[in-house]
C-alpha cells in the first residue's frame, strides 16, 4: 500500500509540475503576443503621425501659395487703381478694383492702460493728498504714464506695436 501512496504521489507530483510548465509557456506567449500588439499599434500610430504631418505640410505649402496670389493679385489691382491727376484738377482712375479696408482692431493695450492708471491714479491722489483738486492731477497724470508705459508694453509682446 506504501508503495501504491508513492507511485501516487510522485504521478501527481510530476502532473503538477508539467502544468505549471505550460502554463509559464502560455503565459509568456500571451506576454509576447501583447508586445507585439502594443508594438504594432505604436508603429501604425508613428505612422499616422507622419502622415498627419506630411498632409499638414501640404496643406500649409497650398495656404501659403493661394496667399502669395492674393497678394499679387492686390498689389495688380493697386497698381491699376492708381489715381493720376490732370492740369485741369480732375483725377481718374483706372481699373475698378478698391483696396479691402483694414478691419478696426479697437482700443490699444496702451491707451487703455493709460486711461485705467490716469482714472486710478486720480482717485488715489485724491485720497492721499489733502487738496483734493492737486493731488487727482498729479495722480492721474503719473498714473496714465505708468498704465501707458504697461500697455504699450503688451502692445510689443502681441505685435500690435512695432
Amino acid at each position: 500500500m506504501k508503495k501504491i501512496f508513492v507511485v501516487i504521489a510522485l504521478s501527481s507530483v510530476m502532473f503538477a509540475c508539467n502544468n505549471r510548465a505550460k502554463e509559464e509557456a502560455a503565459l509568456k506567449q500571451q506576454e509576447a503576443d501583447k508586445q507585439l500588439a502594443i508594438k504594432a499599434v505604436k508603429d501604425s500610430l508613428r505612422l499616422d503621425s507622419f502622415k498627419k504631418a506630411e498632409t499638414a505640410k501640404v496643406e500649409a505649402e497650398k495656404e501659403a501659395q493661394h496667399q502669395a496670389e492674393l497678394v499679387a493679385a492686390r498689389r495688380a489691382g493697386a497698381a491699376s487703381s492708381r489715381s493720376y491727376s490732370s492740369s485741369g484738377g480732375s483725377s481718374s482712375s483706372y481699373g475698378g478694383t478698391t483696396q479691402p479696408t483694414a478691419k478696426k482692431k479697437g482700443w490699444s493695450d496702451a491707451a487703455k492702460g493709460a486711461v485705467i492708471g490716469g482714472a486710478a491714479g486720480a482717485v488715489g491722489g485724491a485720497l492721499i493728498d489733502k487738496k483734493k483738486g492737486r493731488g487727482a492731477v498729479i495722480g492721474g497724470l503719473v498714473g496714465a504714464g505708468g498704465g501707458y508705459l504697461i500697455g504699450r508694453g503688451e502692445d510689443k509682446k502681441s505685435g500690435r506695436a512695432q
